[in-house]
């Protein structure tokens, strides 16, 4: 059996827990968003303050708060955990690859010299709170390495996800910011290499960070990771910066930020519109990214790092489970509305994907859950 950390348990549970939440503020803000206060509920949405709507300082300001989290796993997973050995690190980070290069693929075959090539990045994503909560109704049949598989792929995933923001959807750069972003952030390194442990000046330094990189035109959510990863981590104790901050935000993240993110970016008016957002091609490529691509290319890569003898299947992993895992990957959601808000601009397109998402993400957890629960039960019942 694979040793489960404290912080992983307490990760992996805040996950579970705030994936069942998710869902049901994506339900009630759908609901709120196609009955007759439609238009007060929008509005909550589309109020200004500060120059910019509600959603805005959500997606762009809060959400900072979400990747200094996910960068704050990584760096756990990179130091002590899964991906701290290159031998086991190899499993979940060839299938995170997979899970990328086959649904962008497909994505850029159903719209090649179409002006929605900008989207690719959108099936490529896992929302890790959704797959995590999913695998969680199956209860304690799932074996302790199906988890820190599915966990390490999803972080692996995002870490990906983030560097196609960074790379791609970069589309001005105001250079004076930049460059106070990247000083700050060398400033910050600086403390970290003089081995200062107070928590304080890293979050001072961050929110000044994160200031001057929305101003730069790379997307400010980038400086949650990089605050991440200057932020002392020591041994990994429980008195070490990293550990204490970590531990601090998997509630808030779990339980108020990815909400208030879902709802926000879900209130979607339905009438007259399912059937032309799912039509056009662009959703095809996202549906057949996420529900498709997203497994394939997981059990593809996957098969492959272990064939040439890169890795090796841990003790409670098949086959079988990988697919199951590769399904539940491919609930995209939050980072795939979030790279949506990036890709295109037109209000259309962006509905239209936000529903080919949403349809995408409930095929994939259905089939995952079914497919794992039966997977399960029958080597239960045969063992």
């Amino acid at each position: 059996m694979v040793n489960l950390t404290r912080l992983f348990n307490e990760f992996y549970h805040s996950e579970k827990a705030g994936g069942l939440i998710l869902v049901f503020v994506t339900l009630l803000s759908l609901v709120l968003a196609n009955t007759s206060f439609q238009q007060e509920y929008l509005s909550i949405w589309q109020f200004h303050l500060g120059g910019h709507d509600i959603v805005h300082w959500i997606n762009d300001g809060i959400m900072t708060i979400f990747f200094l989290l996910i960068g704050l796993e990584l760096e756990r997973e990179i130091y002590l955990g899964e991906l701290s050995d290159m031998r086991n690190a190899s499993l979940p980070v060839f299938a995170a690859v997979g899970g990328m290069i086959v649904p962008a693929g497909l994505f850029l075959l159903l719209n090649i010299g179409t002006g929605a090539m900008s989207g690719a990045g959108i099936p490529m994503a896992t929302d890790i709170a959704f797959a995590v909560g999913i695998l969680s109704l199956l209860g304690n049949r799932v074996p302790s390495s199906l988890k820190v598989f599915l966990t390490a792929l999803a972080v692996a995933d995002d870490l990906g996800a983030i560097m196609i923001i960074a790379i791609f959807y970069t589309t001005s750069l105001v250079l004076i910011n930049l460059f106070i972003a990247l000083a700050i952030f060398g400033l910050l390194i600086v403390l970290n290499r003089l081995k200062v442990h107070n928590l304080i000046p890293y979050l001072i330094g961050g929110a000044a960070m994160w200031y001057f990189m929305l101003n730069s035109g790379v997307h400010a959510t980038i400086t949650g990771v990089l605050l991440a990863f200057v932020l002392p981590f020591g041994d990994g104790s429980e008195k070490s910066p990293s550990f204490i901050l970590q531990h601090f935000l998997h509630k808030p993240v779990a339980f108020i930020i990815l909400p208030l993110f879902a709802i926000a970016n879900t209130c979607i008016p339905l009438a007259g519109n399912i059937q032309n957002g799912l039509s056009q091609t662009y959703s095809l490529g996202i549906i057949a990214g996420l529900a498709i691509g997203k497994p394939a290319g997981i059990l593809l890569f996957s098969f492959i790092v272990v064939a040439l003898g890169f890795s090796t299947l841990p003790e409670g992993l098949n086959w079988k489970r990988i697919t199951g895992a590769g399904f539940l990957a491919g609930i995209g959601f939050t980072m795939s509305i979030f790279i949506t808000l990036l890709a295109f601009k037109d209000p259309d397109m962006v509905n239209n994907s936000k529903i080919a998402i949403l349809a995408a993400s409930m095929l994939s957890g259905i089939i995952g859950y079914i497919w794992l629960n039966r997977a399960l039960r029958i080597e239960t019942f045969t063992r």
